[in-house]
């Protein structure tokens, strides 16, 4: 097959003169193409045509240098964010209300009594070093403080540093310590620190605190941690306050609700909160106008006298607004309302509209996110959040074979206690403090692409007045407990108004900075004023191009057909053998005289020869050659190249 001839023929018929080696192509291009330059570089004279070479190449340098620039700022997906306010009637906001404490004290006293005592007798070594304790610890159930105990964590020699349990009278801690004996230890001349050891008590930490009352409200929150870990969530949520002990009255616009329109979900570290306008079952409500006249108003009753004294310190109630079907991460996102005030609370509403790909890591739905969401059994939208919380349980499990308490448990595992999984204090400090552990979870997690932000104004007042207040207490206490005596205080009552400020809402939106216009608008405008170009310029470029490559090819092709016929050549010493010897190599033998045979089994005629078999004789000439089979016969076309 005649491949150089053939693709000789398609060249031609792709072009039309611009010749059939690269000069004589380069010179077609010069002549014929619209940019400028080239044109000058063959029909001026010798010294301009070298400057006209320098500027050509200079400004196509430039050009280059300028493309690489813009392709690169595109590349970078570089976004710009927008301010744009409308004005329309929204959706009023679910509201999460929740007390500060999550159980009350008089159901949950029986499963903290050991906790409790074990509390008062830490207060007392504090306050008071002086007074023994052999007595007081005898009666004491010390399974809880041999898993994470306190310590005194003596600071006097900074590089000696002497440690000293706080039931105990000897020190134990650095070497070469020789404390005297009897010495004595308070929260005013040691540090409160708590201990934490693993494997059998062979690996220890301290986790100080500046505070001895940080100290021991941190330790009695991991230890009640243990407690309501091993507890069944029903039964918690029965410990839990009501929300008919918590809402006493609810107005929403004109109309009267009850507590019967909250969504109630348990929060591990506020017990049962309750949600309004959630939307998981019925519609979002509507806001009918601005201003506390169509708001929200709740009266809140948080009972802070029956408050779990070591786990909550602080009275009041909890709340957040946030968008409809999505979980409330009210401990992190929350504000708190105080007892015997009416807070006023006016709303402005952000919504935050993400690029998605390439510009930025969000997204949609959380379906591209390689954590399993343990929030979605709540049926609720995805959020950074959940991820985070999410993620830190997966390690948690991982890591601690246990889950935390805090944090929603999947299927098949278990949370941790003391009984199950001795070391969980520690593997759980440890991972808290791990930046590594951070930094997987953040750079794993995925901000929503969409996302609506609720800012708020907020306002206090005393809530009832004095002059009012008998009369208000009386009616609550009616209604709440058909009682005719007053009942309540302003220690544990709370008036809430939440409403609009104004219709008035921002969407605060990215755009690409830089997109495809952008890019060929510049690239364009680049090449036009350093070149005076075009698209049509490129194109005959990319003509050009072809036609060099096509070229390549053919020439290729004919080195590799010379190559071929090369080593067909070597296998041949000489020149190629005539007919005459290649006929004599192959001679049959019939046609050769039979040799005499001599022996005692001759014939009766042993000098009788047999006279020789007629045949024909070979051609004894020379003149037809022949060549090997695999040389192929050069093209007189393809030579020219």
């Amino acid at each position: 097959m005649h491949i150089k001839k053939y693709l000789l023929k398609c060249l031609h018929r792709l072009q039309k003169g611009p010749g059939y080696t690269y000069k004589e192509l380069l010179v077609w291009y010069c002549d014929n193409t619209n940019t400028h330059g080239p044109k000058r570089i063959i029909c001026e004279g010798p010294k301009k045509k070298a400057m006209w070479f320098v500027l050509t190449l200079l400004f196509t340098s430039l050009v280059c240098w300028q493309w690489g620039v813009f392709i690169r700022t595109y590349l970078n997906w570089e976004v710009s964010v927008s301010l744009s306010i409308g004005f329309k009637a929204m959706d009023f906001p679910a509201v999460t209300v929740c007390n500060t404490s999550p159980f009350q004290y008089s159901k949950v006293k029986h499963l903290l009594k050991d906790l409790d005592e074990l509390m008062e007798a830490v207060l007392a070594r504090i306050l008071g070093p002086e007074l023994s304790h052999v007595n007081a610890t005898r009666a004491l159930n010390l399974t809880i403080w041999n898993h994470v105990p306190l310590v005194f964590i003596d600071e006097q020699n900074p590089h000696h540093p002497v440690v000293l349990d706080l039931f105990e009278d000897n020190y134990n801690g650095s070497a070469g310590s020789t404390p005297a004996p009897g010495r004595t230890c308070s929260a005013h001349g040691c540090k409160v620190a708590m201990k934490l050891c693993s494997h059998n008590g062979t690996t220890c930490n301290f986790r100080n605190f500046s505070s001895a009352t940080q100290a021991v409200t941190e330790w009695y929150a991991l230890q009640a941690t243990n407690i309501f870990a091993q507890v069944p969530n029903q039964e918690l949520v029965a410990m839990g306050y009501s929300a008919e002990q918590l809402i006493l009255a609810c107005l929403f616009g004109a109309e009267a609700c009850t507590y019967r329109n909250f969504t109630r979900i348990f929060h591990p570290d506020y017990g049962n909160c309750y949600i309004f306008n959630w939307g998981m079952k019925e519609k979002a409500l509507p806001s009918a106008n601005p201003g506390a006249e169509f708001g929200l108003k709740l009266i809140l009753d948080v009972g802070q006298e029956d408050y779990v004294p070591f786990l909550t310190s602080t009275a009041g109630a909890r709340l957040m607004l946030h968008e409809q079907m999505s979980y409330p991460f009210i401990k992190e996102e929350g504000i708190f309302a105080m007892s015997g005030m009416e807070t006023s609370i006016g709303v402005l509403v952000d919504k935050l509209e993400r690029k998605g790909e390439p510009y930025s890591q969000c997204t949609v739905n959380g379906s591209d996110v390689p954590i399993r969401n343990l929030y979605s059994d709540y049926n609720t939208t995805y959020s950074i959040q959940a991820c985070i919380r999410s993620c830190f349980q997966d390690h948690m499990i991982r890591n601690c074979s246990c889950g935390h308490y805090l944090y929603p448990l999947p299927r098949g595992e278990k949370y941790c206690n003391n009984q199950e999984f001795p070391d969980w204090a520690y593997c759980y400090s440890a991972l808290r403090t791990s930046l590594a552990q951070r930094e997987t979870c953040i750079d794993v997690c995925k901000e929503s692409c969409n996302d609506t932000q609720y800012k708020m104004t907020i306002s206090m007042a005393v809530w009832p007045s004095e002059s009012s207040e008998d009369w208000i207490f009386h009616v609550l206490s009616e209604e709440r407990d058909q009682s005719p005596n007053i009942t309540m205080n302003r220690k544990g009552v709370i008036k809430l108004n939440i409403y609009f400020q104004e219709y008035n809402y921002r969407t605060i939106e990215e755009s690409a900075a830089n997109n495809i216009v952008w890019l060929l608008s510049n690239l364009g405008g680049q090449f036009g004023f350093w070149m005076g170009g075009s698209v049509l310029c490129l194109i005959e470029f990319a003509e050009i191009i072809i036609d060099f490559v096509w070229i390549t090819i053919i020439k290729l092709a004919a080195l590799a057909k010379s190559l071929r016929r090369r080593r067909t050549q070597a296998r041949y010493d000489g020149p190629p053998p005539t007919v005459a010897e290649l006929v004599e190599a192959h001679t049959n033998f019939g046609f050769q005289p039979d040799t005499a045979t001599h022996g005692p089994d001759a014939g009766p005629h042993p000098h009788e020869q047999t006279p020789p078999i007629p045949g024909t004789p070979p051609p004894n000439y020379d003149s037809l050659r022949l060549q090997p089979l695999d040389v192929i016969e050069s093209d007189n076309e393809g030579d020219a190249i």
